[in-house]
């Protein structure tokens, strides 16, 4: 499909960044009133939500307008709503095989930031094999008895509640005897411990449920059926979620990785001409493989298995960026003075930290990465 924009998508363009540069908070919303009252400002402004049907609360826009606010948002910098698990694939999760009660009762609440939302999907010894968690939910007859223990659980100290991944069938083959439910997080027998990164921010945490209660009517869809449903809050997680507004933030990344060569004397380096210019093609690479998703997504079609190749890329990319950031600085970065941005702030340090993630991607012919570096650094080819 044809992917330039329109003249409506123009003025479009035009009317998010204006209101965003009106209405964005300056720096991060800290406390978790102010984020909850950005996320509100933000959906009543048309912003939140974009997607979902107008009968559940949302606006019913395309893919497209979506992906501009995204990317508006990044390149102004401007806090993300509070409750992005919720609004990016645990709603999209219950519109698509969720029952009238539960998209009534849970849907409106989660737009407007009234109940936080968190993923209870991964467990210690269940990352990437996912079907060989352990985590139990007993039959009671009006409800579920949850057992278990999941881990790298984003927004888990708020969350009012979460998606729940439990085995219901011991019996059965590993993919076959799992369900999904809505587990609600404040509750006796829920317990959440904050996890301390190498980054010394504690984004993450354990989540440990001991006879806790999950009431049978926050089964989605079947019993038994929870793999099928993982997966379509997983495509939503890797397609839609993050991607758009990432590429515009590598994108803003490799520009300051060309301020950062241009002040540490090394822009006419050769070598780092050709790894900035690798850079600036995979960021352009990530550009196109969100644009075959967003062609998915305006043709009415579910995000594909591509979604989880670009977040597979993304993850590469960005630590490969941030290795050659913190070799630009040197050993001694935090003693250098004069550089555009205070290196004492450790933003490329922190950024390489999050970037260890571990991914593969494919390389740049040298040609090519010479050519691109003499545009983009100004110099004789």
């Amino acid at each position: 499909m044809d992917l330039n924009p329109t003249a409506e998508d123009r003025a479009f363009r035009t009317e998010v960044r204006r209101w965003l540069e009106t209405n964005a908070a300056t720096g991060d919303a800290k406390t978790l009133d102010e984020r909850k009252a950005w996320h509100r400002k933000l959906y009543e402004a048309g912003y939140v939500g974009m997607l979902w049907p107008k009968e559940y609360g949302g606006w019913g826009r395309t893919p497209m307008q979506q992906a501009i606010v995204q990317d508006e948002m990044a390149r102004l910098g401007a806090p993300p709503p509070i409750n992005g698990l919720g609004i990016g694939f645990i709603g999209p999760t219950i519109i698509v095989h969720g029952t009238d009660w539960q998209k009534q009762r849970y849907l409106k609440k989660m737009l407007t930031a009234e109940e936080i939302w968190c993923q209870l999907y991964s467990e210690p010894n269940a990352g990437s094999d996912l079907a060989s968690l352990k985590t139990r939910a007993e039959d009671q007859g009006d409800h579920f008895l949850v057992n278990g223990q999941k881990i790298w659980t984003s927004s888990g100290p708020i969350a009012d509640w979460g998606i729940l991944l439990a085995r219901t069938d011991g019996k059965a083959a590993k993919h076959k005897g799992i369900s999904c439910v809505l587990l609600h997080m404040r509750q006796p027998g829920v317990e959440v411990r904050p996890l301390r990164q190498i980054t010394g921010s504690s984004l993450f945490s354990e989540v440990f449920m001991t006879n806790a209660r999950a009431e049978k009517r926050d089964l989605i869809g079947n019993l038994n059926q929870g793999w099928e449903i993982a997966m379509t809050t997983l495509a939503h997680e890797r397609g839609t979620g993050f991607a758009f507004k990432e590429q515009v933030l590598q994108r803003i990344a490799v520009e300051d990785l060309v301020r950062l060569a241009r002040e540490r004397g090394r822009a006419a380096d050769p070598v780092v001409r050709q790894e900035i210019a690798r850079r600036w093609i995979e960021v352009e690479l990530m550009r196109l493989m969100n644009c075959r998703t967003l062609t998915r997504l305006e043709r009415g079609e579910e995000p594909g298995p591509e979604s989880s190749l670009v977040k597979l890329f993304w993850a590469s990319l960005t630590q490969r960026l941030h290795q050659l950031a913190l070799e630009l600085e040197g050993p001694y970065a935090t003693l250098v003075a004069g550089s555009r941005r205070a290196v004492e702030d450790g933003r490329w340090q922190q950024a390489f930290l999050w970037s260890r993630v571990g991914a593969i991607a494919g390389g740049t012919s040298e040609v090519q990465a010479n050519i691109i570096a003499q545009r983009i650094l100004g110099l004789p080819r």
